[in-house]
């Protein structure tokens, strides 16, 4: 039905309506949450590529103190004997400026210790150990990886510098730097979380991490030194695994230059993405409240609109009884009518005013035909009932007259379409009784103008007949009927005796 239809309409608009807010307010949710990833990420990488500027700038310092005391070293070796018969002058001085717990060393071309300023001094064998080995087959100056101290197990690296004498090798000294020098550089750079700052050798060897490793680690084939390395001297990347502990953090790596280092600062990816993931969290939250809303809101709309429907319903099964039931009061009423009009035959055939009563009661019952063939109960179609009337009116009498129509359609409602009626069937009942009374044959004119501003029309009906004199016309029933209906309808009317006689009258139907 059209009231199912219509609301189903409405429900289908409140539900894409419901859906494209829902839509439109979970694409801002979501363009939120895209910029605040982005900018904890941005935020992320800059605060790991000042902390590699940081590991940097230390490394170029331990580097420089390194090589320095080493040539320190060497300068004062020169004015002594490598027989070590005697002490080194200024070796004291030398190694004044290094930072506590690193140690210097001197051996001989065996790799003896000749001179050391470790106090714990103990014996070891250093001539498989890189930094001996790489300075004795030649190379002037040589860093390690990270060791493993032979004299106290600490994790250290080692500067090592080739002693010349006469053109050959003489010997070594050594600077040994322990791991935990980082630790202060860590401390300054306190990213948070499981983060790591770390030197690496620039051929991939591990020389120092903190917190530290569990043992040295080749990286060269790693990513940094497969790709980034290889497009540029610093930068950043998020490592899904660390090499070393498998953790997944942000790193930020940078070249020190005049170093064979490279320094890395790598931040714990999980705690600093934290803030955006409580960011997610929350709009993940309110996204949640919304869609439990519009759900909500759309069950509880859907619940009212089928109560609508159904409300409609029956106010449309209600109004179709209701239409049924005035149809059947309509067809009795003509019904009764009718039978009053037979009533009225029988009692009264060929007394005087039979024919007028039958005739007058005949358009009422015209009137009710119309109501209820056309299911037309507030206002029906006042041209058609014209007709209507005409035509029962001219069978009451027996007339054979022309009649021409010049008809407006327009309404009259069903409370004043039994006056109009009335009017239409006492004048045309006049116009066959008088203005032809010979044979009962003749014309009529009848006109129903459009409704004018003040909503009145104007019916015409007028005949070429024998006419009157109005100063000997008595008023009788048909004129007080159509008095008392014009007044009913709030018109005024007029008739004229002039080549026939013309009735004028001007009426409010609707």
């Amino acid at each position: 039905m059209a009231v199912g239809n219509s609301t189903r309409s409405v429900s289908k608009i409140a539900a894409i309506a419901t859906a494209a807010a829902l839509v439109f307010l979970l694409a801002i949710l979501g363009s939120w949450a895209t910029q605040s990833y982005f900018s904890t990420v941005s935020r992320a990488e800059e605060r790991v590529s000042a902390s590699a500027k940081i590991v940097a700038s230390h490394v170029s310092w331990i580097h420089q103190i390194a090589t320095q005391t080493l040539r320190r070293i060497d300068d004062s070796l020169r004015s002594a004997d490598l027989s070590f018969d005697g002490g080194v002058r200024d070796l004291k001085q030398a190694t004044e400026a290094l930072p506590d717990g690193v140690l210097a060393y001197v051996v001989d071309q065996a790799g003896r210790t000749l001179y050391s300023t470790d106090p714990d001094l103990k014996p070891v064998d250093i001539t498989d150990r890189d930094y001996f080995t790489a300075v004795r087959d030649g190379q002037l100056e040589y860093t390690s990886s990270l060791l493993i101290s032979r004299t106290n197990g600490s994790q250290i690296f080692v500067y090592s510098r080739r002693v010349i004498r006469a053109g050959a090798f003489a010997g070594a000294i050594m600077v040994a730097i322990p791991v935990e020098v980082l630790q202060p550089i860590w401390e300054t750079v306190d990213l948070g979380g499981n983060y790591t700052i770390s030197m690496i050798r620039d051929d991939g060897m591990l020389v120092a991490r903190y917190p530290l490793a569990k043992t040295t680690l080749d990286m060269s084939g790693y990513l940094l030194f497969t790709d980034y390395l290889k497009n540029a001297p610093s930068g950043t990347y998020q490592a899904d695994a660390s090499p070393v502990d498998g953790v997944s953090r942000l790193v930020a790596y940078r070249t020190v230059e005049g170093t064979p280092f490279i320094a890395v600062a790598a931040a714990d990816y999980t705690f600093l993405m934290h803030s955006f993931w409580q960011t997610l969290l929350m709009l993940s939250l309110v996204a949640l409240v919304i869609v439990g809303g519009a759900g909500t809101a759309g069950w509880w709309i859907a619940h009212l609109l089928r109560a609508q429907e159904k409300q409609s319903q029956q106010l449309a099964d209600a109004l179709e009884a209701n239409e049924l039931l005035l149809r059947e009061i309509h067809h009795r009423v003509k019904n009764n009518l009718q039978s009053v009009v037979s009533l009225v035959r029988l009692q009264m055939r060929g007394s005087e005013g039979f024919d007028a009563l039958n005739s007058r009661i005949k358009s009422m019952i015209a009137v009710h035909e119309q109501i209820y063939k056309h299911d037309a109960y507030a206002a029906i179609d006042a041209s058609e009932l014209v007709r209507a009337v005409v035509s029962e009116a001219l069978a009451a009498h027996d007339a054979q007259f022309e009649v021409r129509y010049d008809l407006c359609p327009q309404l009259v409602s069903a409370e004043k379409a039994t006056a109009f009626a009335l009017i239409v069937n006492e004048v045309v009942t006049n116009a066959v009784k008088y203005a032809y009374p010979s044979n009962r044959a003749g014309d009529l004119d009848i006109g129903l103008s459009a409704p004018l501003a003040d909503g009145k029309t104007t019916l015409t009906i007028s005949d070429r007949g024998a006419g009157f004199d109005p100063t000997t016309v008595k008023t009788g029933t048909g004129t007080r009927l159509i008095d008392g209906a014009v007044r009913q309808l709030a018109g005024k009317f007029s008739f004229e005796a002039q080549g026939g006689t013309h009735f004028t009258a001007t009426l409010k139907l609707a």
